[in-house]
Formats: structure tokens, C-alpha cells, sequence
């Protein structure tokens, strides 16, 4: 196995946007690659780039007045954890502004744009973002994809010599990620409080979000535990898809679904370090459900705000809707090799109008099962599901 995968897609997103943007983000969690893409991508250029590491007390020394040490430089400029250094974004602005922008600031965070409020707001118009999660099928391979699944896209989690070796790389991350990482991000809950909870949210992984549930099984109130998941999100941990509602004449389910984002991530917590574990584990059908849709949502190129699930009290209901403009497409997963065609599934075809509906399968062939309707293997999104346009 390579100890490093070139991320093409990201190389060719990153070029276009600093082409266009005098300031790039590149936000995902820790350890997703981030550094690594930026040195691949800086290594493509003519000119070295220059970088900063905020979380060096040399650099972090060099930056202590922002203007003074970045605006001579020319060329492309690196700062990395810019988390940990908000109050960096006004110089931005200002070194941004100057005519024939001299530089281009390709800044890596592991926050997303709500919690760096101050980015969003100091540098609107100036800055563009780049969400980068872990390795996707079409980094890996199709060839990959049980590994994929099982370890998760973390570059080191996906690489390790061994499943016993990514496990407990993913459990240290865990650690690491609630002991140190949050309260650098100025949390006020425990660590403990927040792994606890974490690891609760892996047994819900899949289903509908209750905080009086969750809020309930902490002693807390339900906003304490909606800030909780509200920062797993904003901390790219978490995946909410949002519930779709419309005016037809059916009750619809109005709380959001609520996931692990990373495949790998959520193994650990539930403790499977194994394939064998994993396919003897109650949670295996929830766990490919998560997986299949963050893949069918990489391959789409979709946006976070575009993707939803459906489902209504009659018991009719649509894992995944994506929705862009007037283009709606539906999936369902299911675990088996060979779907079939459901009641369900033609009232959401009829209901939500949608273009197609996918039935994303673990099998190895691809075959329709109705008008609009075709059963899709996983392993063959990359040549079968089109990105949307």
C-alpha cells in the first residue's frame, strides 16, 4: 500500500479557486489531509511557496505583527491551524485588497466557517472555502472500498500496516480530537463529556435526532446537547442531513438524521476492529447506510445545504434527496445484492418528483427495477452516477 495518495480532484478545485480568490480556506478535520494537499499543490508551482505553522511558537513569533511580516511576500503563502489565530483575517483583508494582489493565502483550518465567524465576515467577497473530508472512492479505487468502509478516509487510518494499527490510530484520534483540539476551539465542556457523548451519537448513527432523548440520558438540558452536536458538526465529525418538507397532503418528519461522518471514526467508537466484527455487529446496516451516502454525496459533488432525507409518519420515506435548482434525484441503500422495488419508493418518486430514483446496493451488477428507477452498485458509482451539474 502507498504511504500517500495525490487527491487529483482536490488539486484541480484548489487550482480554480485561487485562480479566481486572492484568499483560499481549506477546512476539514485534523489528520483529513489538509497539509499534505497543500504541499502537493504548492510543489506543482514555479515558485516555492512560504509557509506558516500556527501551532509554532516561531512562527506564531514571525506573525506577531501580521502586516509587517506578510506583505512583502509574493507568491503563495501558507498558514496552517488558522483556527488557533482569528484575529489574522482583518490583515488578510487588507493584504488581499492591494491592487495586482502580489500573493495568494491559501489558509487550512480544522473549523468550519461558522466557527471561524470571523473569516466569513472580515473577508466576504475575498475568501472562498474548500471542504476537505478523508480519502473518497475516487482517491482509493473501487478495488478499495471494503477497506474503505471499514478503516474510514483518514490518510493515516486508511494506510496503516494493519486493521489493528488504523484502530487504534482512530481511537487515539478520538482522545486527541475531545482532550486537545475542542478546548483549543474554546469548548466548555469536558472532554470526557464530549467523548461520552460522541460515542452515544455512534449508537444513533442513522437515525432521527431527539434531544429530549439525548438530553434525557446526560441529565442535561436540550440545548446543552444540541450546542454538542452542533459542534461535532461544525467540527466535521458529525454529518446532519437536514429533513425535506413540503406542501403535500402527507405528516412528514420534521427532525433532522443524524451520522458519524466517517465510516472509520464511527467503528472505533463502537469498538469493530475487524470486517468479522463488523458484518456480526447490529449496527452493520446503519453503518453502510452512512458510508453509501457520503459516497453517492462525494461522487454527486453536492453541497451540504443540498442534501436531505424524507420520510413521513405513513411509513413512506427516502434515505437521501438531492436538490439542485430544479434537478431532484432520490437514493435508497440498501445492504443486500438483490433490491427489489418497494411501495415506498414509488410514492417518493411520485411525491417529491424526482428525476431518478437510485437504489444503491452491496452487489456487483446494476439493473432497472422500474420507470426511473435502477439498482446501482456502490462499487460502480464512479462510472454509473453522474456528477450534477
Amino acid at each position: 500500500m502507498a504511504t500517500h495518495l495525490r487527491r487529483a480532484r482536490e488539486l484541480d478545485q484548489l487550482h480554480g479557486l485561487l485562480a479566481r480568490s486572492p484568499i483560499v480556506a481549506v477546512l476539514g478535520p485534523r489528520q483529513s489531509g489538509k497539509t499534505t494537499l497543500a504541499r502537493d499543490y504548492a510543489s506543482t508551482r514555479n515558485r516555492p511557496a512560504l509557509s506558516f505553522d500556527l501551532e509554532d511558537a516561531g512562527d506564531l513569533a514571525r506573525l506577531a505583527d501580521p502586516l509587517l511580516a506578510l506583505r512583502p511576500l509574493h507568491g503563495l503563502v501558507l498558514l496552517d491551524e488558522v483556527q488557533r489565530r482569528p484575529e489574522l483575517f482583518p490583515a488578510l483583508r487588507v493584504l488581499a485588497d492591494r491592487p495586482g494582489s502580489p500573493a495568494r493565502f491559501l489558509v487550512l483550518g480544522s473549523a468550519s466557517p461558522h466557527l471561524l465567524r470571523q473569516a466569513s465576515e472580515t473577508l466576504a467577497g475575498r475568501i472562498s472555502f474548500l471542504e476537505l473530508g478523508g480519502f473518497g472512492l475516487d482517491d482509493v479505487g473501487e478495488g478499495a472500498l471494503d477497506r474503505l468502509w471499514l478503516r474510514g478516509g483518514f490518510p493515516r487510518a486508511f494506510l496503516a500496516r494493519s486493521n489493528r494499527e488504523s484502530h487504534e490510530w482512530r481511537r487515539d484520534f478520538v482522545k486527541t480530537f475531545v482532550e486537545r483540539d475542542l478546548p483549543q476551539l474554546g469548548v466548555g465542556a469536558s472532554g470526557p463529556t464530549i467523548e461520552r457523548f460522541w460515542a452515544m451519537l455512534a449508537h444513533w448513527h442513522a437515525q432521527v435526532w431527539n434531544a429530549s432523548e439525548f438530553a434525557r440520558s446526560f441529565g442535561v438540558s436540550e440545548a446543552t446537547v444540541r450546542r454538542y452536536l452542533d459542534l461535532l458538526e461544525a467540527t466535521f465529525v458529525v454529518r446532519r442531513l437536514k429533513p425535506w418538507s413540503e406542501n403535500i397532503a402527507k405528516r412528514q418528519v420534521k427532525s433532522p438524521k443524524v451520522y458519524v461522518a466517517d465510516s472509520g471514526l464511527l467503528h472505533a467508537l463502537l469498538g469493530i476492529r475487524s470486517r468479522h466484527e463488523l458484518e456480526r455487529h447490529p449496527k452493520l446496516g446503519a453503518s453502510w447506510e452512512g458510508f453509501a451516502i457520503g459516497c453517492v454525496i462525494r461522487q454527486l459533488r453536492a453541497r451540504p445545504e443540498e442534501c436531505f432525507f424524507w420520510s413521513t409518519h405513513a411509513g413512506a420515506e427516502l434515505d437521501l434527496l438531492v436538490v439542485r435548482g430544479r434537478q431532484r434525484l432520490g437514493f435508497e441503500i440498501k445492504r443486500t445484492s438483490a433490491p427489489t422495488h418497494t411501495r415506498s419508493m414509488h410514492v417518493a418518486l411520485a411525491d417529491l418528483r424526482l428525476r431518478r430514483l437510485d437504489v444503491v446496493h452491496a452487489g456487483e451488477h446494476g439493473f432497472a427495477l422500474a420507470p426511473k428507477v435502477r439498482a446501482l452498485p456502490l462499487g460502480r458509482i464512479l462510472h454509473d452516477l453522474e456528477p450534477l451539474r
